[in-house]
Protein backbone atom coordinates (compact mmCIF):
# COMPACT_ATOMS: atom_id res chain seq x y z
CA UNK A 1 0.00 0.00 0.00
CA UNK A 2 2.98 2.23 0.51
CA UNK A 3 4.54 1.72 -3.03
CA UNK A 4 0.57 2.36 -4.42
CA UNK A 5 0.39 5.60 -2.02
CA UNK A 6 3.83 6.74 -3.49
CA UNK A 7 2.77 6.06 -7.26
CA UNK A 8 -0.41 8.69 -6.12
CA UNK A 9 1.31 11.09 -4.97
CA UNK A 10 4.11 11.51 -7.26
CA UNK A 11 1.36 11.62 -9.90
CA UNK A 12 -0.49 14.00 -8.48
CA UNK A 13 2.51 16.41 -7.21
CA UNK A 14 2.88 16.00 -11.37
CA UNK A 15 -0.36 16.75 -12.31
CA UNK A 16 -0.42 19.74 -9.94
CA UNK A 17 2.42 21.60 -10.60
CA UNK A 18 2.57 21.00 -14.81
CA UNK A 19 0.86 23.09 -16.83
CA UNK A 20 0.59 22.67 -20.51
CA UNK A 21 -0.61 18.81 -20.51
CA UNK A 22 1.39 15.89 -21.05
CA UNK A 23 4.28 17.10 -23.18
CA UNK A 24 5.25 20.06 -20.50
CA UNK A 25 5.18 17.16 -18.04
CA UNK A 26 8.08 15.26 -19.64
CA UNK A 27 11.03 17.42 -18.03
CA UNK A 28 9.38 16.81 -14.93
CA UNK A 29 8.53 13.49 -15.52
CA UNK A 30 12.13 12.59 -16.35
CA UNK A 31 13.34 14.10 -13.27
CA UNK A 32 11.30 12.77 -11.00
CA UNK A 33 10.05 8.99 -12.41
CA UNK A 34 13.83 8.39 -14.40
CA UNK A 35 16.45 10.28 -12.24
CA UNK A 36 14.68 10.41 -8.78
CA UNK A 37 12.28 7.79 -8.33
CA UNK A 38 14.33 5.53 -10.81
CA UNK A 39 10.79 3.94 -11.49
CA UNK A 40 12.51 3.76 -15.32
CA UNK A 41 15.13 3.92 -17.70
CA UNK A 42 15.05 6.67 -19.97
CA UNK A 43 14.47 4.71 -23.04
CA UNK A 44 11.47 3.03 -21.60
CA UNK A 45 10.02 6.63 -20.96
CA UNK A 46 10.77 7.36 -24.66
CA UNK A 47 8.56 4.24 -25.36
CA UNK A 48 5.84 5.24 -23.51
CA UNK A 49 6.21 8.82 -24.80
CA UNK A 50 5.63 6.74 -28.17
CA UNK A 51 2.63 4.19 -27.04
CA UNK A 52 0.78 7.04 -25.21
CA UNK A 53 0.89 10.01 -27.93
CA UNK A 54 -0.46 6.97 -30.08
CA UNK A 55 -2.88 5.92 -28.07
CA UNK A 56 -6.38 7.43 -27.84
CA UNK A 57 -6.89 10.12 -24.71
CA UNK A 58 -4.63 12.50 -22.98
CA UNK A 59 -1.02 11.89 -23.28
CA UNK A 60 -0.39 12.92 -19.79
CA UNK A 61 -3.07 10.38 -18.64
CA UNK A 62 -1.55 7.52 -20.72
CA UNK A 63 1.65 7.92 -19.35
CA UNK A 64 0.99 7.90 -15.93
CA UNK A 65 -1.44 4.99 -16.58
CA UNK A 66 1.69 3.26 -18.36
CA UNK A 67 3.84 3.81 -16.13
CA UNK A 68 1.87 2.91 -13.18
CA UNK A 69 1.29 -0.45 -14.46
CA UNK A 70 4.89 -1.17 -14.97
CA UNK A 71 4.87 -0.64 -10.97
CA UNK A 72 2.05 -1.71 -9.88
CA UNK A 73 0.20 -3.62 -12.51
CA UNK A 74 -3.68 -2.77 -12.50
CA UNK A 75 -3.71 -1.20 -8.85
CA UNK A 76 -0.15 1.48 -10.11
CA UNK A 77 -2.28 2.33 -13.23
CA UNK A 78 -5.89 3.18 -10.85
CA UNK A 79 -3.68 5.12 -8.24
CA UNK A 80 -0.86 6.93 -11.05
CA UNK A 81 -4.00 7.94 -13.26
CA UNK A 82 -5.89 9.28 -10.45
CA UNK A 83 -3.54 10.96 -8.96
CA UNK A 84 -2.62 12.71 -12.19
CA UNK A 85 -6.34 13.67 -12.76
CA UNK A 86 -7.44 14.69 -9.40
CA UNK A 87 -5.40 18.29 -9.22
CA UNK A 88 -6.72 19.43 -12.14
CA UNK A 89 -10.19 18.03 -11.21
CA UNK A 90 -10.13 20.15 -8.36
CA UNK A 91 -8.59 22.88 -10.05
CA UNK A 92 -11.19 23.08 -12.38
CA UNK A 93 -14.00 22.90 -10.57
CA UNK A 94 -12.78 25.49 -7.94
CA UNK A 95 -12.86 27.83 -10.94
CA UNK A 96 -16.18 26.76 -12.35
CA UNK A 97 -17.14 28.50 -9.38
CA UNK A 98 -16.45 31.73 -9.63
CA UNK A 99 -15.20 31.63 -13.33
CA UNK A 100 -16.47 34.71 -14.91
CA UNK A 101 -14.45 36.72 -12.37
CA UNK A 102 -11.42 34.77 -13.02
CA UNK A 103 -10.76 34.70 -16.46
CA UNK A 104 -11.47 39.03 -16.15
CA UNK A 105 -9.40 39.37 -13.58
CA UNK A 106 -5.63 41.32 -14.91
CA UNK A 107 -3.29 39.42 -13.35
CA UNK A 108 -4.57 36.04 -14.18
CA UNK A 109 -4.59 37.00 -17.66
CA UNK A 110 -0.86 38.42 -17.50
CA UNK A 111 -0.19 35.12 -15.37
CA UNK A 112 -1.39 32.87 -18.62
CA UNK A 113 1.19 34.76 -20.92
CA UNK A 114 3.98 34.21 -18.76
CA UNK A 115 2.39 29.81 -18.62
CA UNK A 116 2.12 30.01 -22.58
CA UNK A 117 5.75 30.99 -22.78
CA UNK A 118 6.84 28.66 -20.36
CA UNK A 119 4.76 25.36 -21.54
CA UNK A 120 6.13 26.36 -25.38
CA UNK A 121 9.82 26.21 -23.54
CA UNK A 122 8.90 22.87 -22.22
CA UNK A 123 7.64 20.96 -24.79
CA UNK A 124 10.52 22.05 -26.66
CA UNK A 125 12.82 21.22 -24.36
CA UNK A 126 11.10 17.44 -24.44
CA UNK A 127 11.61 17.81 -27.92
CA UNK A 128 15.26 18.29 -28.06
CA UNK A 129 15.52 15.69 -25.44
CA UNK A 130 13.65 12.70 -27.38
CA UNK A 131 15.72 13.72 -30.13
CA UNK A 132 19.41 13.57 -28.70
CA UNK A 133 18.03 9.83 -27.96
CA UNK A 134 16.72 9.19 -31.16
CA UNK A 135 19.44 6.36 -32.61
CA UNK A 136 22.06 8.17 -35.17
CA UNK A 137 20.90 5.70 -38.10
CA UNK A 138 19.30 6.66 -41.85
CA UNK A 139 15.88 6.02 -41.21
CA UNK A 140 14.95 7.90 -37.91
CA UNK A 141 16.84 10.76 -39.32
CA UNK A 142 15.58 10.82 -42.85
CA UNK A 143 11.70 10.51 -40.97
CA UNK A 144 12.78 12.87 -38.62
CA UNK A 145 13.36 15.16 -41.54
CA UNK A 146 10.51 13.91 -43.90
CA UNK A 147 8.05 14.78 -41.06
CA UNK A 148 9.34 18.04 -40.15
CA UNK A 149 9.51 19.46 -43.47
CA UNK A 150 6.15 18.57 -44.20
CA UNK A 151 4.80 19.92 -40.78
CA UNK A 152 6.56 23.26 -41.99
CA UNK A 153 4.98 23.09 -45.37
CA UNK A 154 1.45 22.14 -44.45
CA UNK A 155 1.60 25.72 -41.57
CA UNK A 156 3.01 28.06 -44.24
CA UNK A 157 0.20 26.67 -45.98
CA UNK A 158 -2.46 26.45 -43.73
CA UNK A 159 -2.80 23.12 -44.70
CA UNK A 160 -4.73 20.44 -41.75
CA UNK A 161 -2.91 18.03 -41.38
CA UNK A 162 -3.53 15.88 -37.64
CA UNK A 163 -1.12 14.85 -36.12
CA UNK A 164 -2.61 11.41 -36.05
CA UNK A 165 -2.41 10.73 -39.39
CA UNK A 166 1.71 11.64 -38.97
CA UNK A 167 1.96 8.74 -36.50
CA UNK A 168 -0.07 6.23 -38.69
CA UNK A 169 2.35 7.08 -41.74
CA UNK A 170 4.96 6.59 -39.85
CA UNK A 171 4.38 3.28 -38.02
CA UNK A 172 3.52 2.26 -41.50
CA UNK A 173 6.63 3.21 -43.56
CA UNK A 174 8.22 1.61 -40.32
CA UNK A 175 6.79 -1.38 -40.49
CA UNK A 176 7.18 -1.52 -44.44
CA UNK A 177 11.30 -0.55 -43.52
CA UNK A 178 11.41 -2.79 -40.84
CA UNK A 179 10.18 -5.80 -43.55
CA UNK A 180 12.06 -5.00 -46.17
CA UNK A 181 15.36 -4.86 -43.98
CA UNK A 182 14.17 -8.29 -42.83
CA UNK A 183 14.06 -9.32 -46.37
CA UNK A 184 17.07 -8.38 -47.41
CA UNK A 185 19.11 -9.73 -45.01
CA UNK A 186 17.40 -13.17 -45.68
CA UNK A 187 18.01 -12.66 -49.31
CA UNK A 188 21.82 -11.80 -48.32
Amino acid sequence: MKQLLDIFWTFFKLGLFTFGGGYAMVPQMKDLIVEKKKWLEEDDLIEIIAISESTPGPIAINMATFIGYKQRKVLGSLFATLGVILPSLIIIFVISLFFDKFIENEYVSMAFVGIKACVAFLILKAGINMLKKIKRKVFPICMFIAVLSLIIIFELFAIHFSAIFYILIGGLIGIFINCFVKCKEEII
